[in-house]
Order: C-alpha cells, then structure tokens, then sequence
C-alpha cells in the first residue's frame, strides 16, 4: 500500500513514502529533504539461527554520482570497488544505534541498504538514511525494536541550528550527529570548536527535543502500513545447568577478576574455562552452551564487583586514569614522533609534513575536495596478541582515525600560517580500551614535535557506564573489558579550554541528560590531568620545522611573470626542481610556493627566483649584458629575460657616430633604468653614470 507523511522539523519539511519502490524489500522507504533523496530498505533471511549466537547485520550506504549529474571520475567511470571513507563513516552511523535495537533472540542475517539518489549538495543526505533506516526496520516484519530518531547540530552565531545545510556547517562551531529514543540518547558523533560541556550538553538534547516529531511519524506509519513482526523466542537458559557452572567455577572466577594484568587475565579464564569443561563435558557434548554461560557468569561477576564493591578490575577509583607515560622524537628520521603509553595501551605515531601536491584529492557529493591533514590509525594483530593476516583498513579502523583526526583538526593552523600537507599516523602497540584516545593525544604530540604551530595540545579520554536498576557507576579511562561488559563507550577529545569531538555509543536503551553531564564533568577532570602528564613529554610547538622536514619559503612575483617560472610545457620548473631537489608551485595570484629538504638549496632556489621574476626600476643602477646593437643604439638585458634600450644618445657625454663605437654585443656594462612606459619598455642610460 503507498503511503506519503510529511512532517516538519527544525522548520524543514521532511517527507516519508513507502509502497512505491522497492516493494519485495522486507521494508522500503524513501526520505525526502530539500532536492535530497534517499532510498533505504531492509531485507533478513527467512531462518532464524540461534546457532551463530550474534546478530549477522549488515549496513551498507552508497553515494551514487548520478545524484548530483556527474560521471564518476574513477577508470571505470562507475561506482566500484571498497566504499569511500565518507560512505563506512556513515553506515557507522547507522549501525550504532540501530544494533542494540533488535529483539533478545533474533540471529537472522540483516542487510539494510541506503542509496542516495538524489544530492542538493545542501541538506546532508546521512540524516535521511539514519532516519530512513530506522524507518524501514520499523514498518517491516523484522523484530526491531525502535523506532529512533536523529538530526545534526550545528551552532551558529549563539543559536542551536538542527541540520543545518553544507553552507551553514562553514559557519558552525559543532557538527554532531545524535540518535534517541523517545526518552533517551543512543549515539552521538562529532566535532566541536572547544566547547564547553555544559554548551555541548544543550545541544544533544536539543536534537533529542527536536527530533520527535519523526518518532511520532515512524509510530503512525507503523499503525497504518506496518507488517506484523517475527515471533522469536529467546533462547531459554537451562537455569539448573548455569547453577551448576557458577558453582563449579565461582572460586577460579575470583582469581580470574582479582588479576590485573590483561594478558595474565585473559590465561588464568581460558584455564578456568578448560577445567569447567573437562569436569562438566568431558564428551564435548554441550561445549558451547557451557562456555556461553561461563562467559555470561564472568560478565555479572565484574560487573557486580564494580556495581557493589566499587572495585575496577585493575583496583583503580572509578575517576582514575592509569599511568601515562610518554616521550617525543621516539623515531629519529621522521619529521616528528611519540611513544604515548596509557596502561595497557600504547601507540606510536609520527607526523609527516608534505607539500600542497601532498594533499589528498577526494571526490565526493559536494565535489573535489583537498585534504590537507589526514590522521591514519593501524591495528596490527600483534597489539592483542593475535595472529591474523594483515588486511587494509577496517570500518573500525577508519572510523578510530577519523575521531581523531575531528578532535585534532579545531588546533591546527590555518593555511596561510602554515602552508604544509599534514599525515599523522597512529600504529597501536598495545591496547586494552582506547587505543583511538591514544591517538589523539600521541598525534598532537608528534605534530608539536615536527613543528605544527598547533593551538593548543589536545587530549582524549574514553567513559563507561555501569547501570543496574537505580545503581549507575560511571568509569575514567575504561579497559578493554569494561568496554565489552559495560553499558557506554564515550570518547570525548578536547583542550583546556573545551571539547573538541565525541563519540557515545551504548548498549541499553540510552542514557539521560545527568547520567551524560555527569559523564561530561568527570571526563573533564581526567583529560586534564592526561594535558599534564602529555606535559612532560612535550608542553608546546616548536618553534621550528624537524630538521628531515621540508623547508618552506614563499615569494610573490607578477602574474605577468608566472610564464617566466613555469617556462614552455613546464620546462623551467621542471629544471630547477631537479637542480634544487624542490617542489615549487605557483598559484593564480603569483604566490611561489618552495618546498625543499635543504634549507641552503631553499636560499638559493629563492634567489633564483628572485632574479628571474624581478622588474626593472626606475633610478636604480644594473650591470647588463650587450645583446643587440642597432643604428639606434643597443639593447642590453638587465635581468633574466628583460631588455631595455640605451638610445645612441644615451651611451656617452659627446656625440657618438655608431654605436659599435662605444659598446660592442656580449659586452657587460652599467646602466640606469630612466623610465618604464605603459607597455613595459625599458628606456636605459650609460651617459648617465659617466
């Protein structure tokens, strides 16, 4: 049955059908914003398999070109190949709110597709797939429990904007993306201009306020169109048999949550696990089912030790970070360099200073765009200590980089102070729980090492949440395992003087406005206490570039002049980028840009230029070369390529019969330049110096 519903938000019309398209889709919509339109359907397989024991769900967004009436620029000139950073960013979007939504017992295999079809290039087609996901689950037979609802912040010259345009978001101190519930927040996402908690606060559960009116539109489709939902039946847990675990295992349990370090920890489960086993299935009958009730037995152990006890795993406070140590100029051939070790997480990251041809060229919606920093995250097996083929990056991978690269991006300098191509790349060493906070502030201190005049030094920190009934304990600096038992993973990135990206992600029904502002505060206080101890590494920029880092030097010449620099088919530049072993580029305006790894070869490569570029000036005084002699008198070049003319009457104090009388070609003499017409003539004189 096709059914259309509009309704308003943030003073936009957002437009819903279904029924039209896509109708053997499990759930189909498409989500109208301005001239932005997205299709989003949701399909799972027939047979529920309780076996696998997860949720095997797929998301995928695709940004097509056709949507903005352009050819991909690509070989093949269609879309290909692994998605683009923009397009796994998004379906991580999607993903984190939706997952946790699905009922208790449901293992069918999920896709969920958003494809954009149409792009303003203005109103921001992630929102819609959000929305639209949320949607298309909702209105079909699968068991998810939603609906959600989310919508982007921008601020705006004091004023809380809900999804502002691209043109908007260039003005904006935030950009965050937040999904709720009715009643609760479930994911936030991305970048603010060192705000203040309390600012950044208002403005998520502004979205919260604002965006319930698509709950209420999701509630209403589903009333009229809605399919009946899957009966699954959770997957009943033999309670005399998980009795019989924990008794079995409840005295190797303590010593496995009394050790601290993690490795030893993850021995002393897996010998407590083989011995449960070998008592309980010694014919290997029931191996799963025991060892997902040993692990379920683990999971309420530390979290009761944690909810009644108030004892971390590791015997921390609750507010308390784990040891910091860090250093700068780790690696000595890289332009800069840090070790930065937290606890069990560690990571090494240099940061490497290129030129503009070094910028990374990116197509997208909106268009090419130039990146001049990239922030870069490895996870190599070894840092878990597992062995596993090495592959490219994962979804997790880019999304850890990205978060980094958003906290990192409000303290660097402008492009006119610091004309340089800036990659930072994180390779974890180490890790037990936030190995992207590492990162952040690692990056900051090896681009403080090379030389980036950053603003200020950022940190980061990552939350948890424990939440049993009306207990909620909330944890600083979280482990590996407080993550993967917990109820929250926050990561909040900022400066002294505020927050410059987040990213919240949880696994209950959400969290409210005081279990996030306390969140908030405490994460204040441990990310500057991390600001101190990053101190002692490194406290501020240096003042110069890193010796093996490229030397930049500028100069404005004529536009007149470029042709002079850049020479037939490239010639001229090409020659002396060999001769100086530099990158020069020269711009529309004139501005000469220098990048060399010698600064004696910079010097004199802008020397060079200097000359070939200058113009002549009236009263000032060259030696030049004779190149041409006629009956009227001779030309002489006082500067690479430039000419002027000494009159005869010009070439001495008596009357001259011939030129060749007084000068002869090849020549070197002194002259006067007497004046510069309209046309760029150059009128010269010899008698003048006599």
């Amino acid at each position: 049955m096709f059914k259309k519903v509009e309704v308003e938000v943030g003073g936009k019309t957002i437009s819903l059908e279904t029924g039209k398209v896509a109708k053997q889709a499990d759930g189909a919509v498409i989500m109208r914003y301005g001239d932005t339109v997205v299709l989003v359907t949701a399909v799972a397989g027939k047979e529920n398999k309780p076996e696998l024991g997860f949720l095997p769900l797929t998301i995928e967004y695709q940004e097509r070109s056709a949507a903005v009436g352009r050819v991909p620029g690509n070989y093949f000139r269609r879309e290909i190949g692994r998605p683009s950073d923009q397009e796994v960013l998004t379906c991580r979007i999607i993903d984190r709110p939706l997952r946790p939504l699905f009922a208790d017992g449901y293992f069918s295999e999920t896709q969920v597709i958003a494809s954009v079809l149409s792009a303003d290039q203005q109103n921001i087609p992630d929102i819609l797939a959000l929305n639209g996901a949320s949607c298309a689950l909702s209105i079909s037979n699968i068991p998810f429990e939603g609906p959600i609802a989310g919508g982007r912040v921008g601020y705006i010259d004091g004023e809380y904007v809900l999804n502002p345009t691209i043109d908007e978001l260039k003005e904006s101190r935030m950009d965050v993306i937040v999904a709720c519930t009715r009643n609760a927040v479930t994911m936030v996402e991305g970048q603010v201009d060192a705000m203040s908690e309390e600012e950044v606060l208002d403005g998520i559960f502004f979205v919260h306020e604002q965006v319930q009116p698509l709950i209420d539109m999701q509630l209403d489709l589903m009333g009229e169109v809605g399919k009946e939902k899957r009966v699954v039946v959770p997957i009943e847990v033999d309670e005399e048999l998980k009795a019989q675990v924990e008794k079995i295992a409840a005295k190797g349990m303590e010593k496995v949550i009394a050790t601290a370090d993690k490795m030893e920890r993850g021995r002393e489960y897996d010998s407590l696990k083989k011995s449960v086993l070998a008592e309980m299935d010694p014919d290997g009958e029931n191996g799963k089912e025991i060892g997902n009730l040993l692990s379920g037995y683990k999971k309420t152990t530390m979290r009761a030790q944690i909810v009644d006890d108030a004892t971390r795993l590791d015997g921390r406070k609750f507010d308390e970070v784990r040891p910091i140590s860090s250093e700068v100029t780790y690696l000595p051939r890289t332009h800069g360099s840090s070790l930065f070790t937290r606890g069990e997480t560690q990571a090494i990251v240099t940061a490497t200073l290129g030129s503009e041809r070094d910028a990374q060229r990116v197509e997208t919606l909106q268009g090419d765009e130039q990146r001049r920093f990239l922030v870069h995250y490895n996870f190599p097996p070894f840092c878990v200590g597992e062995a596993r083929f090495l592959r490219g990056p994962s979804r997790r991978d880019i999304g850890h980089g990205t978060l980094a690269m958003r906290g990192l991006s409000a303290v660097m300098p402008s492009q006119e102070d610091f004309p340089y191509t800036v990659r930072v790349v994180a390779d974890i060493m180490e890790s037990n729980g936030s190995s992207s906070m590492a990162t952040v502030c690692g990056g900051s201190m090896a681009m403080m090492d090379a030389g980036v005049p950053l603003k200020a030094p950022v940190s980061g920190i990552a939350m948890g949440l424990i939440k049993e009934d009306d207990k909620v304990v909330i944890l600083s600096d979280i482990l590996g395992d407080e993550d993967h038992l917990g109820d929250m993973d926050f990561k909040i990135v900022g400066t002294e003087d505020g927050i410059t990206a987040l990213q919240m992600d949880i696994k209950i029904d959400g969290v409210d406005r005081e279990i996030m502002g306390n969140a908030l505060a405490q994460a204040q206080e441990g990310r500057m206490h991390i600001l101190g101890e990053m101190a002692k590494g490194i406290a501020a920029s240096r003042t110069e570039v890193a010796e093996h880092a490229p030397k930049y030097f500028s100069h404005k010449i004529s536009t007149d002049k470029i042709r002079d620099i850049i020479g037939p088919g490239g010639k001229i530049i090409k020659e002396m980028s060999a001769e100086y072993d530099a990158t020069i580029e020269v711009d529309d305006s004139g501005l000469v840009k220098m990048f060399t790894k010698d600064g004696s070869k910079a010097a004199a490569l802008l020397l060079k230029i200097k000359e070939m570029t200058a113009e002549a000036e009236v009263g000032k005084i060259y030696k030049g070369i004779v190149k041409t002699i006629k009956d009227f008198g001779a030309f002489v070049e006082i500067l690479p390529g430039t000419d002027g003319l000494v009159h005869i009457s010009e070439l001495a104090n008596e009357r001259v019969a011939k030129v060749t009388d007084v000068v002869k070609e090849g020549e070197e003499i002194e002259v006067k330049v007497l004046e510069v017409d309209g046309r760029g003539r150059i009128r010269l004189s010899r008698k003048a110096l006599l």
